[in-house]
């Protein structure tokens, strides 16, 4: 086993996430799980591969991707218009962090 239950009660507690003890354990198996089929990728030969950012397929007339353009943007006041709570510019949200 790879991943520990006090790693994944570590990681809960950063994501400020409540688990149960069923949670924990399923996350263990799942986390291990993953990590095992990483190995078993790594074991792979890649010396020969060329590295590259994303893949492309060449889906002709259907791509999904279009030319970066500039287009129209809002002003601030625009954007702001409708916001419940702004101030200086900015939106104004509430706090989500607590500790």
């Amino acid at each position: 086993m790879k991943i520990t239950e006090k790693e994944v009660r570590h990681v809960a507690e950063l994501a400020n996430l409540a688990l149960t003890e069923e949670e924990v354990q399923r996350m263990v198996r799942d986390l291990d799980g993953i990590l095992e089929h990483m190995d078993k990728l790594n074991e792979l030969d890649t010396s020969g591969v060329e590295p590259m950012a994303q893949y492309l397929a060449d889906s002709g007339p259907f791509d999904t991707l279009r030319e970066d353009a500039a287009g129209q943007s809002f002003s601030s006041e625009t954007a702001l218009a409708n916001a419940p709570l702004s101030g200086s510019g900015h939106f104004k949200v509430p706090k989500v962090i607590e500790r």
